[in-house]
């Protein structure tokens, strides 16, 4: 229960410290750390993530969610599939799911032809690549449960009969 209270706390602040851990948790900071310690280890913390509105630094990027559908065989299952496409530097994340198509690969690139290209040239031409589907990413809303735009005031003046 104490790892799951540390790893929910961690998601949503990365940048508590031990002793607010501690605090929270009813451990010492010892404890906290040493506990953290051993999820890096084990692998179930991989990483410590800033979550950055690009929007607002004036930087651009493109963003596409490409269904990928592909045909299995003996020798190649989906998880070999997974890996080879996870493996170029443009995939953002790659997904196992259901429906239509067996992948939904997120990209991220410079602008539009270069995300073209990443499809045309290095996922199409993959040998178990039967079909794939993009959809450029035009306005991101929320991410990682966080609101990105903030809800603008209504400006129309009221007018009443």
């Amino acid at each position: 229960m104490e790892l799951e209270k540390i790893l929910e706390i961690l998601e949503n602040n990365a940048r508590m410290d031990a002793g607010e851990l501690a605090e929270i948790t009813g451990k010492n900071a010892e404890e906290v750390k040493k506990i953290i310690s051993e999820l890096e280890k084990d692998g179930v913390i991989l990483k410590y993530k800033t979550l950055i509105n690009w929007e607002k630094t004036g930087k651009e990027f493109v963003y596409a969610i490409i269904d990928v559908k592909v045909n299995l065989n003996r020798e190649t299952g989906y998880d070999k599939i997974a890996q080879r496409i996870a493996r170029f530097p443009e995939v953002h994340s790659i997904r196992l799911v259901s429906g239509d198509y067996d992948f939904q690969v997120v990209v991220k690139g410079k602008n539009m032809k270069e995300v073209a290209f990443f499809v045309a040239e290095k996922i199409s031409t993959l040998p178990q690549v039967t079909d794939t589907n993009t959809h450029f990413v035009l306005r991101t809303y929320k991410e990682e449960g966080i609101l990105l735009h903030e809800e603008e005031q209504d400006r129309r003046l009221a007018v009443s009969p």
